[in-house]
């Protein structure tokens, strides 16, 4: 499960005169929406326990910090099991969405610098324009929004006054797709188109990092008893899962390493990042019980 590392978030909790409270189906306060993810694992381990099950697997509940801030817990998890495990449960909700694959997103900021003057002085090479250059070719670039592969600029910032040319500038990049190896061809794409606009204005560019979240596709993983068994499941709580392959979450981790992994998703509150924020009691519960009963279908004897 996730522990929630939104900064909206923990300054609600700083600021909370109290600690959240049940008000009929809801636990309300600060944290409470990603929390119940956790609250659910733990109340599915207590169960397990509580019913003397005996596993033939070991039974791992960990719940990881910084998922938004480039899957650090996930990774170290990762890192502890990959070589043994037989599969990754990600606990988002209660079913009503599972994912078995996972979409690659990498953000970039790249950065652009070239000499600074005043306007008087004019003339080239000018930030803005290698900034300008490069921006729209790599918009040019080949997209196929089938398979989610797609590029976008968000961002773009240089400059503070009107009279001065700036010595330096960023623009941001978001590169995503289904295939792993679309996203690489892109980034050497616009490598390549980095290195022909400063050849063509002198402006240099480096490419800075922001976030890289691995994705990745398992053959047949549609079809494993892992995605089977949690559909079933699903079913059998009175839901009606909806499959997708573009997980976007600590999973992402798990499927990019080649190890079986789904998304358990679906509802489980409102108001996230909000004062008013809220835990729905009886989607956290059903959660728990797809826990349990994928742990007693997988892991039994």
């Amino acid at each position: 499960s996730t522990l929630d590392d939104l900064g909206p978030v923990a300054a609600f909790q700083k600021a909370a005169v109290g600690p959240p409270r049940v008000d009929g189906t809801r636990v309300i306060g600060p944290g409470t929406n990603t929390s119940s993810t956790t609250a659910a694992m733990l109340a599915a381990a207590d169960a397990l326990v509580r019913a003397g099950v005996q596993p033939e697997h070991d039974l791992v509940f960990a719940a990881v910090a910084q998922e938004e801030t480039g899957l650090v817990g996930m990774k170290k998890l990762y890192a502890q099991y990959r070589d043994r495990a037989a599969g990754f449960i990600d606990v988002l909700g209660d079913g009503r969405s599972l994912s078995y694959g996972a979409i690659t997103i990498h953000w970039w900021k790249i950065v652009a610098h070239g000499p600074a003057g005043h306007t008087l002085m004019g003339g080239m090479p000018n930030v803005n324009q290698g900034i300008g250059r490069a921006v729209d070719r790599i918009l040019q670039l080949p997209q196929n929004p089938a398979d989610h592969t797609v590029i976008n600029v968000a961002m773009l910032q240089s400059g503070a006054v009107f009279n001065h040319k700036p010595d330096e500038g960023w623009f941001s990049l978001d590169v995503r797709s289904l295939d792993a190896s679309a996203v690489a061809a892109i980034e050497s794409q616009v490598r390549g188109i980095l290195d022909t606009v400063h050849k063509e204005t002198s402006i240099t560019f480096a490419l800075e990092p922001v976030q890289l979240t691995p994705g990745g596709q398992i053959p047949g993983a549609v079809d494993s008893p892992l995605v089977t068994t949690s559909v079933a499941i699903a079913r059998h709580l009175g839901l009606s899962p909806a499959l997708n392959n573009s997980g976007s979450s600590n999973m992402n981790v798990a499927v990019a390493g080649g190890t079986p992994a789904i998304g358990i998703g679906g509802e489980r509150g409102g108001a996230r990042a909000e004062p008013g924020e809220f835990a729905d009691i009886p989607s956290m519960m059903r959660a728990a019980k797809h826990i349990v009963l994928l742990a007693v279908t997988m892991a039994i004897k």
